[in-house]
């Protein structure tokens, strides 16, 4: 008989309040789901991402020291270097510095650079879950440094601005004088959500910093389309929750727990790695030998109509599935996917899952058919799924 609601969290809180923190059993109980109470799926995570350290005392001051860390980076990356002393230093051009100076090592150069990368996130972040209103609303917790109208600081919004074209207001008076008039209104963007107010900070814009940061600290890999996709839920978990001790730290939680799950995905994110062992090329086809096990007549429709993973399953594996299932679905996924050691992958077993779930439409449809379906995944129930995700997994191993 399954356990219910209550007793489900009893035996989470019993896990969670030991001082020493049963990361196998703990992984046992997440693979199950993890129950919606205040403060649990953000530790449970946190752990599992190994943000927080086993034993449970010593909770404090690694958080205290992590967060502290954040600021750091937050006043290092960011904070300085919109200061208007820095910002004098960097248009102070000089015949050893200015503006079109090639030289990699020019501070001019840098500044370029990071402009192009601050952009493709800027656009990548405003895109993010538009069908749910969390990553457009005001976070309660801004950095106060950067939203304050009177700061004379380049806040990456300002960067973002100033680096694309301005609306102007163009108006000729009676004695035929053009004049052109910046508008003061935040910047409306032709796609994605908008900036708020002057003092406020939407959740997106939280996002784009901790990317910024992110690709700065990670220069040789950078900041890579999907990313965004991937930090989104670890971020809507933290900001969030029911406990507002938990949901004031977010950004710098959701920073260094991104960090950690990149670790162990960033080959997928390398293209230089695409054909390697560990490399998303590997992954696919691993995948495609699972599908022919469980089911060899889907696997020749697939032959058979050309039907290549690289069509649907790059996106599946790349981004955990977050664009194929609505957010609190990829959030129960995730609570599987997140604790999984077992071979084979977890995330590979998912998708064959889909695969299969949809046999009937696979092997009755045509290329154009299937192909609509696999890119357009239909909606199922998420718990069914990862049921038969578990099956595959007992076939496979």
């Amino acid at each position: 008989m399954a356990a219910s609601y209550s007793e489900r969290v009893s035996s989470f809180e019993d896990v969670l309040k030991g001082p020493k923190i049963d990361i196998l059993e703990l992984s046992k109980m997440c693979f199950n789901g993890v129950p919606d109470s205040a403060g649990m799926r953000s530790v449970c995570w946190k752990i599992l991402l190994n943000y927080l350290p086993k034993v449970r005392s010593a909770w404090q001051d690694a958080l205290a020291k992590q967060r502290q860390l954040y600021k750091d980076f937050l006043e290092e990356m960011i904070i300085q270097p919109g200061s208007k002393e820095y910002s004098t230093k960097r248009t102070d051009v000089t015949m050893e510095d200015h503006p079109l100076n090639p030289k990699p090592d020019s501070q001019w150069s840098q500044y370029f650079k990071d402009n192009d990368v601050l952009l493709q996130i800027d656009k990548d972040t405003r895109r993010l879950q538009p069908d749910i209103g969390f990553f457009q609303i005001a976070t309660d917790y801004p950095c106060k440094e950067l939203v304050d109208a009177s700061t004379s600081l380049e806040t990456l919004r300002k960067r973002i601005e100033h680096t694309m074209f301005h609306s102007v207001a163009v108006a000729k008076s009676r004695a035929g004088i053009t004049n052109m008039k910046t508008s003061q209104k935040p910047m409306k963007m032709e796609f994605g959500h908008d900036t708020l107010d002057d003092g406020q900070e939407a959740h997106w814009e939280v996002l784009e910093r901790i990317l910024f940061i992110y690709a700065k600290l990670n220069p040789g890999q950078g900041y890579v389309q999907g990313m965004n996709e991937i930090i989104g839920p670890l971020y809507y978990a933290f900001a969030a929750d029911k406990d507002l001790s938990l949901r004031e730290h977010a950004e710098a939680d959701t920073f260094f727990c991104f960090t950690n799950l990149m670790s162990k995905m960033r080959d997928t994110f390398i293209k230089t790695l695409d054909d390697s062992p560990s490399g998303i090329n590997a992954k696919m086809d691993q995948l495609m030998l699972m599908v022919k096990r469980c089911d060899s007549k889907i696997w020749l429709q697939f032959e058979k109509q050309e039907l290549k993973p690289q069509f649907f399953a790059f996106r599946w594996l790349t981004l955990w599935l977050t664009q194929e299932f609505p957010l609190p679905d990829v959030t129960r996924l995730w609570d599987s996917l997140l604790c999984d050691e077992d071979k084979p992958e977890f995330l590979l077993c998912v998708c064959c899952a889909m695969i299969l779930s949809q046999r009937k439409i696979i092997l009755e449809g045509d290329f154009a058919t299937n192909i609509k379906m696999l890119q357009h995944y239909p909606a199922i129930d998420m718990h069914e799924l990862l049921r038969k995700a578990i099956k595959v997994r007992e076939t496979c191993s």
